[in-house]
């Protein structure tokens, strides 16, 4: 159980860090502004592909190398950091794909009303598109849960490094890897009922991704 809480707090940790920046990302991708939308389009180009174990071991490895003050971070937080990295550029897209569902007269209608483009997508154009794209960021939560289980890489003591050393101490693998999978499908399957009952309870009729 306490490896399933260093699971849990890696994944959580990280989902806050991938929805706020994706969120970020997936915004400045639709703004009229050439700068930022390349600046949107140049990170998640970068984070999306590379792969989540090279980025890990470069956070680990690298960056401290290069940048002095991360050597004061534990390995704990580089991860949660290489996680979030990684996933804000998937959120950022499906952000980016909700905003760019809505009709354009939505953004138009805003500002016709006098407010101003950040206000715009405060009050009129978020508010919809992440109504939208709640089935998949479902899915990004529930992969964020799963893909943690590459930070045994730079020994952090989540499930898959106390499975391998549990099944090295004891020779018990059948009973530890089903224990470590049924700990996984509960995380996940929580984390898919929850984001159900927050669909259900904020969907707009006629919308996709809020009719079912």
């Amino acid at each position: 159980f306490s490896a399933w809480g260093w699971t849990l707090s890696v994944a959580v940790l990280a989902l806050v860090v991938a929805l706020l920046l994706g969120s970020l990302m997936g915004i400045l991708r639709t703004v009229p502004s050439r700068g930022l939308a390349l600046l949107g389009d140049a990170w998640t180009e970068l984070f999306r592909n590379i792969p989540l174990l090279v980025q890990i071991f470069l956070w680990y490895h690298v960056l401290p190398s290069l940048v002095p003050p991360l050597k004061a971070f534990p390995s704990f937080l580089l991860v949660v950091l290489a996680l979030g990295f990684f996933t804000s550029a998937r959120i950022s897209e499906q952000v980016r794909a909700g905003i760019q569902s809505l009709p354009r007269g939505q953004r138009y209608a805003g500002l016709a009303m006098g407010l101003t483009l950040p206000q715009t997508y405060r009050y009129v154009l978020l508010p919809m598109a992440f109504r939208i794209v709640i089935p998949p960021l479902t899915s990004e939560s529930m992969n964020i849960v799963k893909n943690s289980s590459v930070a045994f890489a730079v020994s952090i003591a989540e499930l898959t490094m106390f499975a391998m050393q549990a099944q090295e101490e004891t020779s018990r693998g059948i009973e530890i890897y089903l224990a470590v999978t049924a700990l996984y499908f509960i995380s996940a399957f929580s984390i898919n009922r929850l984001a159900k009952f927050i669909e259900g309870r904020v969907q707009v009729p006629g919308m996709i991704g809020g009719t079912r």
